[in-house]
């Protein structure tokens, strides 16, 4: 249940060891559920999830706290049986030198040994490395990194662990396309049986040789990739609505039968008979394509051109020392010369760290320019998409009263139509948005977004 909604009913499903299982299915279906079930974070309200007890189970943790250790260090923490095993010898080598103790030391050696530890630095050098992270960047601490990058560090724990069962939910989110090429192959050569959710169908076709779907409360298992289960649903939808047809077709035939001649004494007992046959058939269920998700963006109000102009601007940020309170500039993108024309459309490309969300802030003028020149045309009004958009969403409220805040002479019924667009409907609309899942929650973000109609939009990892 999420809230009082059910989003797993009676469904039966088998994997096995060794499976690589693409989890998907629409935002809010259960996905993150699922894995909290797996977890032990969450439990079933009836029946039972079973796998081997011994079997060790690696994930994403999703906080990530502010540590003066360093990124490499806190990488190889994820390997917690080779972290414990080193606590037991420091404590032992520690105390008093004795037979006991020199066997106990002995034995933590070979279990050591066992665990890699002679190879672990080089194991997280090589998991950081592929995720994009420098060698200087390994030895900075945890604290110094922004959220995306200790995401990364958080997905490289993972990876470290040893583990018989992988959960990853939506690993790509954060990656730049060299990690994803990484991560990709690292799957590929993972022994154990690995569960990922992620709405990236290539990384999916990539990896995974079984789909899980969750559609209408229910699980459905297809052999293959992504794009072998849209073939095998695409074929299964046109099977059950030919079978739906050719069962109306019987039903209509029956009833027709039935109503000439249920009341002529020579065809009672026929008319009997298929009376019986059509309470026997059982009704077939349509199996119907995912809800459509479709929007159109509305009408600037204003359309000036140039939208903006940017002449030898330096961005970046300014820092105020917490001692003295002097201000230190920190250029991450200089000599920007450039400018906006209406109607184009402009992918931003570049590493990690190079400063694509420097440049979007200062453009929304969540950020002043450093240095330079930077003209916004007259009228010109910014639709800004990014992660804190979403974190700023107020989860004890619904997506009406969001929307009816920004919007508040406007008629109730016209802001449900537009929420509808944004498959927001029915309940839906004025239930409180804690219990949504972060795809529904980026939606409503990005419905926000487009009522305000903006004639310059700024998307920052918007499929994240």
């Amino acid at each position: 249940m999420r809230g009082i909604k059910p989003l797993l009913d009676n469904v039966d499903v088998t994997l096995n060891p060794g499976d690589k299982i693409g989890l998907i299915g629409a935002n809010g279906a259960g996905k993150s559920s699922l894995f909290g079930l797996l977890r032990g974070e969450l439990h079933a309200d009836q029946g039972e999830i079973d796998f081997p007890s011994k079997w060790r189970m690696a994930y994403v943790a999703q906080e990530t706290p502010a540590l003066d250790r360093p990124a490499l260090e806190y990488a190889i923490d994820g390997d917690i049986t080779l972290r414990r095993l080193e606590d037991e010898l420091a404590f032992l080598e520690s105390e008093p030198e004795s037979a006991a103790n020199g066997t106990l030391i002995g034995e933590l050696y070979s279990a050591l040994a066992d665990a890699d530890a002679y190879t672990v630095r080089s194991r997280g050098e090589q998991l950081l490395t592929g995720l994009g992270f420098t060698m200087a960047q390994m030895q900075q601490p945890v604290a110094s990194f922004s959220g995306g990058w200790r995401m990364r560090l958080n997905l490289a724990q993972a990876l470290m662990c040893p583990s018989d069962l992988l959960l990853l939910d939506e690993p790509t989110n954060h990656l730049d396309l060299d990690a994803i090429i990484w991560l990709e192959d690292w799957l590929k050569r993972y022994a154990g049986t690995l569960i990922i959710i992620s709405h990236d169908r290539d990384f999916l076709d990539g990896v995974v040789n079984v789909i899980v779907h969750i559609d209408e409360r229910k699980l459905k298992r297809y052999s293959g990739n992504y794009s072998s289960f849209e073939r095998q649903r695409a074929a299964a939808m046109i099977l059950a609505q030919g079978a739906m047809e050719k069962q109306t077709r019987q039903r209509a035939h029956l009833e027709s039968f039935i109503s000439r001649f249920k009341a002529q004494a020579s065809k009672a007992r026929q008319a009997q008979s298929r009376m019986k046959m059509l309470a026997k058939m059982e009704e077939l269920a349509p199996l119907r394509a995912a809800a459509e998700f479709s929007f159109e963006f509305r009408e600037p109000l204003n359309a000036p051109n140039p939208l903006l102009v940017m002449e030898d601007v330096n961005a970046g940020y300014r820092i105020e020392s917490e001692t003295d309170h002097s201000v230190e500039e920190k250029t991450i993108v200089s000599g920007i010369n450039f400018s906006l024309q209406i109607g184009q459309r402009i992918g931003l490309l570049g590493v990690n760290g190079a400063g694509k969300s420097t440049l979007i802030k200062t453009i929304a003028g969540e950020l002043k320019p450093l240095t330079g020149d930077a003209q916004f045309g007259k009228g010109l009004a910014i639709g800004y998409f990014a992660q804190h958009q979403v974190e700023m969403l107020r989860h004890e409220e619904s997506p009406l009263w969001h929307l009816g805040r920004i919007a508040p002479n406007v008629r109730e019924q016209e802001l449900r139509n537009f929420l509808g667009s944004f498959n927001f409907n029915g309940q839906m609309v004025t239930s409180k948005i804690a219990p949504f899942s972060g795809g529904e929650k980026a939606r409503l973000a990005l419905a926000l977004i487009v009522w305000q109609r903006p004639n310059l939009l700024l998307l920052d990892e918007p499929t994240n």
